[in-house]
């Protein structure tokens, strides 16, 4: 950001982080005519995603494109697609600092500066996308999400959801808890913690790294999304066992990251587009990947011989078991993470009996064979 002004505290001031130009040279979107006089605001949007990964990448840049959209050209957002401006794991303290005023991500990628941020992609046998919706929209758990990361002049809100996720891709089968000692595998947040109890070794690699690390030996196994995206990945072309539930996330919310400054200072109809394009993502990329993720199951099993395989009753009850003891140490790290646990937890409570009675056994009384 050479050029550009600073206070004292090195942060950009609020004209450069807002941006206005014409001249920006390189927006990813052609601007419709514009009054004369009339400046475009242009911003910067930092991903954690390869450039269109299927998933979240389609999603950062499908915001960006309703944003030109919806505001006739008065806005526009250049996305930076992982390792372009900033690393992938780089674009909280970007947008922190400044130097892009938005990014898409996932909140458990923070869980080593912000331990309670895992809470608002997924946990272990937590809740699911629908039901994570509810609790950031009405349970308080986007207030909750507001305070902590208020301290670092970011606003985040749900942007974009991948569903409910596979286990992971394994070179060896698992055929109970001693095939998990010595396991070196990519899965982050606190279902990484609840394999390290089991005796893996938890790897923390950024999306773009995964497939490399599990052809060469640095990971035995790794779980990224669902089918659609994880088939994109190849990883298909180096382990054949693809194991299911998800049980470390069973919801896949994307999260936008706003430089406050930025976000507040935008005349308030295109905060509002802004903020409204994310929340459309919600709903339209988790039915995207449900869609997707469906074919590419099948074609995963039928044309690259993947055996879609269930994690062993022994191992679910064990990590079940490992993960409730997991989270009553993590809501002793501090009194803002003791009320995130306890507002996840009371949505949980809540939440569960009506998707039994609505989901379950419909779904029982539906998929049954007569």
């Amino acid at each position: 950001m050479s050029g550009k002004k600073t206070g004292n505290d090195g942060q950009l001031s609020r004209r450069a982080l807002l941006g206005t130009t014409a001249a920006a040279g390189g927006a990813v979107l052609a601007a419709p005519a514009l009054a004369q006089g009339t400046a475009t605001i242009e911003w910067k949007m930092v991903t954690s995603w390869p450039k269109n990964l299927p998933g979240p990448g389609v999603t950062a840049q499908r915001i960006a494109d309703q944003v030109a959209t919806m505001t006739e050209g008065r806005m526009r957002i250049r996305l930076y697609s992982a390792g372009e401006l900033v690393p992938a794991l780089g674009v909280f303290d970007a947008v922190a600092s400044g130097t892009a005023q938005m990014a898409h991500t996932a909140s458990f990628f923070w869980q080593g500066k912000i331990p309670a941020s895992v809470f608002f992609t997924a946990i272990p046998f937590g809740l699911l996308p629908h039901e994570h919706i509810t609790w950031i929209e009405r349970g308080g758990g986007q207030a909750l999400w507001d305070e902590l990361y208020a301290p670092f002049g970011v606003k985040p809100v749900m942007a974009g959801n991948t569903g409910v996720q596979m286990g992971g891709w394994y070179k060896k089968e698992i055929n109970g808890l001693d095939d998990l000692n010595g396991l070196k595998i990519r899965m982050p947040g606190l279902g990484g913690e609840v394999m390290r109890r089991h005796g893996a070794t938890p790897v923390g690699l950024p999306p773009a790294e995964l497939f490399q690390a599990l052809q060469s030996g640095v990971l035995d196994a790794t779980e990224f999304l669902g089918p659609w995206s994880d088939r994109a990945m190849g990883f298909q072309k180096v382990a054949k066992n693809y194991y299911s539930p998800g049980f470390h996330e069973p919801n896949g919310t994307g999260e936008a990251l706003f430089n406050q400054v930025a976000l507040e200072g935008l005349p308030e109809d295109l905060r509002a587009v802004v903020l409204e394009a994310c929340r459309a993502e919600n709903g339209r990329a988790l039915a995207e990947s449900d869609w997707e993720n469906a074919g590419s199951l099948k074609l995963l099993q039928e044309e690259d011989g993947v055996e879609v395989k269930p994690y062993p009753e022994e191992v679910l009850t064990a990590l079940r078991k490992t993960a409730s003891a997991v989270l009553v140490e993590f809501a002793e790290k501090d009194p803002l993470s003791k009320r995130i646990y306890e507002s996840h937890s009371a949505a949980r409570a809540r939440l569960a009996p009506w998707s039994d009675v609505a989901m379950r056994r419909f779904l029982s009384a539906r998929d049954t064979a007569s």
